[in-house]
């Protein structure tokens, strides 16, 4: 596969002179950061409200529209992981050693320091756990389903590469395969990293801390820059072994050790109280959403807490779009948008309340009643405001088989830090890379080049000033990518809108009606005998009887049907091609393939694609017998660019071919010929 020079020249320069920058010019850095935030903040604060409440409203039209009802590749391709499997892999998608820091420093900081409420009041508590669900809630994961939708949709159903530049292909066109396509896919990159940085440099404190406590490992930048140095180890050997898939199961059973770390405070804590806060917080998070996901807080001077907080929080997720929604993208092929768009906005989000209502209002219980008198414990609050990544750790010691419960947090922050770490190495890599499937990963060295220079720039923002430097970092990078992403909305849009319109011209085409249901009907009426049919029906098929139809019954009819449309198609190029090596999405990923049939009409963007593809399936079995593996026949499935045909044609005559071919052309037809009308309307 051939590297995507010009983003990965570009990236790569950008990246290696910030990190260096930030190595050898701490002050200047610190002070420049500072600086643009505040800068990002006061101009573009609103923009990044704006976007955040677009975006969710944007994919919820989606999915309750009827366009939720198209599909993640062709309309007759399935999902290829079981819904128990795509929940798992959602939920491992939603956690992270970012989501320990924050369930319990930022509901502490809420209460102690917030943005419109009396400090240390009931109406501070009631908000803190919430705001903090709140950024990370569902208005990030809208902006997760929004880049996973946008990719997803133009690599399975339109067979563009999966990357951020064919979002945009239904507005520029073939542009994008130039600059155009090089600038967004570099902004993409760029926030990626930094956004990954951000995630790495906080799961490196957090971990420090653990470490700290179980085996006495102090605490700054050496035993950081040893972490550091450990995930670019991992990624580097699972880029090169075998590993990958060890670390992907890791990461799945990891999701299981967090969740009894939750059951471990729920129960030995006070379980009455933290229940209550929990349906608590969610109505109020419910009640609160519309107004909070749009509140600039115009007459609050308090711009530094939303530089902190809301701004950072929406950058992040913003420069994490990309990355998350690839692999969204990658697990969610054949689902429907309303499945895809429901499933990422809800159950991620059910986790992620839980965790954070579970140790957000413990640690808010020993805020306010906690301390030798009962009275509160303020210096557990102070100390988590000064040194967030204290407060995880400080909490739990106070619960059961402190050092055992210490251990497993500690297990569970360094797997999903290394799991971090090796999956934002792959995708960066992907993203300079000219992939020829979204099944195909990047090299081996690319996945290398790209851990290294995460690591090293994590480095450097520790070096500049930690947490606040990352933050500070992103809410800076995130902005290019927030701005492709209303492109990214706008073009999403354009494609949906004229895949309905296919539906809609092919559903109504009056060609098609005249043609009385095509070679179905003519099979009925001129093909074989009903016996023959019904011996067809029960039987089975071998690979070599199917490979030989092919040769003696259908490639001669195609190749007639082409040879005539040559003729009489005013320049139409129409190529017939046995055994192509065209990879078909449609098809599952296991699925044997024993050959192909090809007939190609137009070019480009019209392009009309018709396949017979001699697969293996199963044969239905009867009388309540168990599937055998004997039971399997193969079929000669119709595969065309819409999609949404794969029927048997396995004894049709030359004849029905031919009509069946035909009937399908006529749609495509129909469906240029209104396109061209609503062009000229426009």
């Amino acid at each position: 596969m051939e590297i995507n020079w010009p983003v990965f020249i570009v990236s790569v320069v950008t990246l290696v002179g910030v990190s260096a920058w930030t190595i050898f010019g701490t002050e200047s850095a610190t002070k420049v950061l500072g600086n643009v935030t505040g800068w990002i903040g006061q101009w573009f604060g609103w923009f990044y409200i704006l976007l955040a409440t677009v975006v969710v409203v944007f994919v919820l039209y989606v999915a309750f529209s009827r366009l939720g009802k198209l599909r993640l590749g062709p309309e007759n391709s399935r999902p290829e992981f079981s819904t128990f499997s795509w929940v798992s892999m959602l939920f491992a998608a939603g956690i992270g050693t970012d989501l320990m820091f924050f369930a319990v420093a930022e509901p502490v900081t809420q209460y102690m320091q917030p943005p419109q409420t009396q400090p240390e009041s009931i109406p501070a508590a009631e908000e803190a756990t919430v705001w903090t669900i709140f950024h990370y809630g569902l208005t990030g994961w809208a902006m997760y389903a929004l880049m996973g939708m946008a990719l997803g949709y133009m690599a399975y159903r339109h067979k563009r590469p999966l990357a951020a530049r064919s979002a945009l292909y239904p507005i520029f066109g073939d542009r994008v395969n130039g600059w155009l396509g090089s600038v967004v896919d570099a902004a993409a990159l760029l926030g990626s990293v930094f956004g990954l940085a951000t995630t790495l440099g906080i799961g490196v404190v957090q971990i420090n801390v653990g470490l700290d406590i179980l085996f006495g490992v102090e605490q700054g930048i050496p035993a950081q820059v040893s972490l550091v140095a450990l995930a670019i180890v991992v990624a580097s050997i699972s880029a090169t072994t075998g590993v990958a898939k060890g670390i992907r199961i890791l990461s799945q059973l990891n999701v299981g050790l967090a969740v009894a770390l939750a059951a471990w405070v729920l129960f030995w804590g006070r379980t009455d109280y933290l229940l209550n806060a929990l349906v608590m917080n969610v109505g109020d998070l419910v009640a609160g959403f519309p107004s909070m996901t749009a509140d600039t807080m115009a007459f609050n001077d308090v711009s530094g807490w939303m530089n902190a907080w809301t701004l950072f929080f929406w950058a992040w997720w913003v420069a994490w779009a990309s990355f998350v929604g690839m692999f969204l993208a990658r697990i969610s092929r054949g689902r429907t948008l309303r499945q895809f768009v429901l499933g990422t906005l809800t159950f991620p989000l059910m986790y992620i309340i839980m965790w954070i209502s579970i140790f957000g209002n413990a640690a808010l219980d020993r805020v306010i009643n906690g301390g030798e008198d009962g009275n509160g414990d303020t210096g557990f609050a102070n100390a988590t405001i000064d040194s967030p990544e204290l407060g995880f750790f400080t909490l739990i010691q106070d619960y059961p088989a402190a050092t055992l419960v210490v251990g497993v947090a500690t297990i569970v922050a360094l797997l999903f830090y290394v799991t971090s770490a090796d999956s934002g190495a792959l995708v960066m890599a992907n993203l300079t890379s000219k992939l020829p499937t979204p099944r195909v990963d990047a090299k081996a060295w690319n996945r290398i080049v790209w851990a290294v220079i995460s690591g090293v720039l994590t480095i450097g923002m520790l070096l500049v000033g930690g947490v606040t430097a990352l933050q500070s970092a992103t809410l800076i990078m995130g902005l290019p990518f927030a701005i492709v992403m209303l492109f990214v909305m706008a073009g999403l849009m354009k494609a949906l809108r004229q895949d309905v319109h296919r539906a809609d011209s092919l559903e109504h085409s009056e060609r098609n009606v005249v043609a009385g249901a095509g070679a179905h009907r003519y099979y009925l009426e001129k093909g074989p005998n009903w016996r023959d049919r019904l011996t067809h029906a029960f039987g089975q098929v071998s690979s070599k009887q199917a490979i030989e139809y092919l040769d003696r019954v259908a490639e001669p009819a195609l190749r007639a049907v082409a040879e005539e449309m040559s003729k009489n198609g005013s320049g139409v190029n129409v190529e017939v091609v046995r055994g192509d090596l065209d990879v078909v999405d449609d098809l599952r990923q296991e699925t044997k393939v024993y050959d192909r049939l090809k007939i190609t009409a137009f070019e480009g963007a019209n392009q009309f694609v018709y396949r017979i593809i001699a697969v293996n399936a199963p044969t239905p079995v009867y009388g309540g017998r168990m599937h055998a593996a004997r039971d399997r026949s193969v079929r000669l499935e119709v595969h065309t660019t819409a999609g949404g045909t794969t029927y048997d044609v396995m004894g049709y005559s030359g004849n029905a071919i031919i009509h069946d071919y035909l009937n399908h052309f006529d749609r495509h037809q129909e469906y240029l010929r209104n396109q061209e009308e609503t062009k000229a309307d426009q």
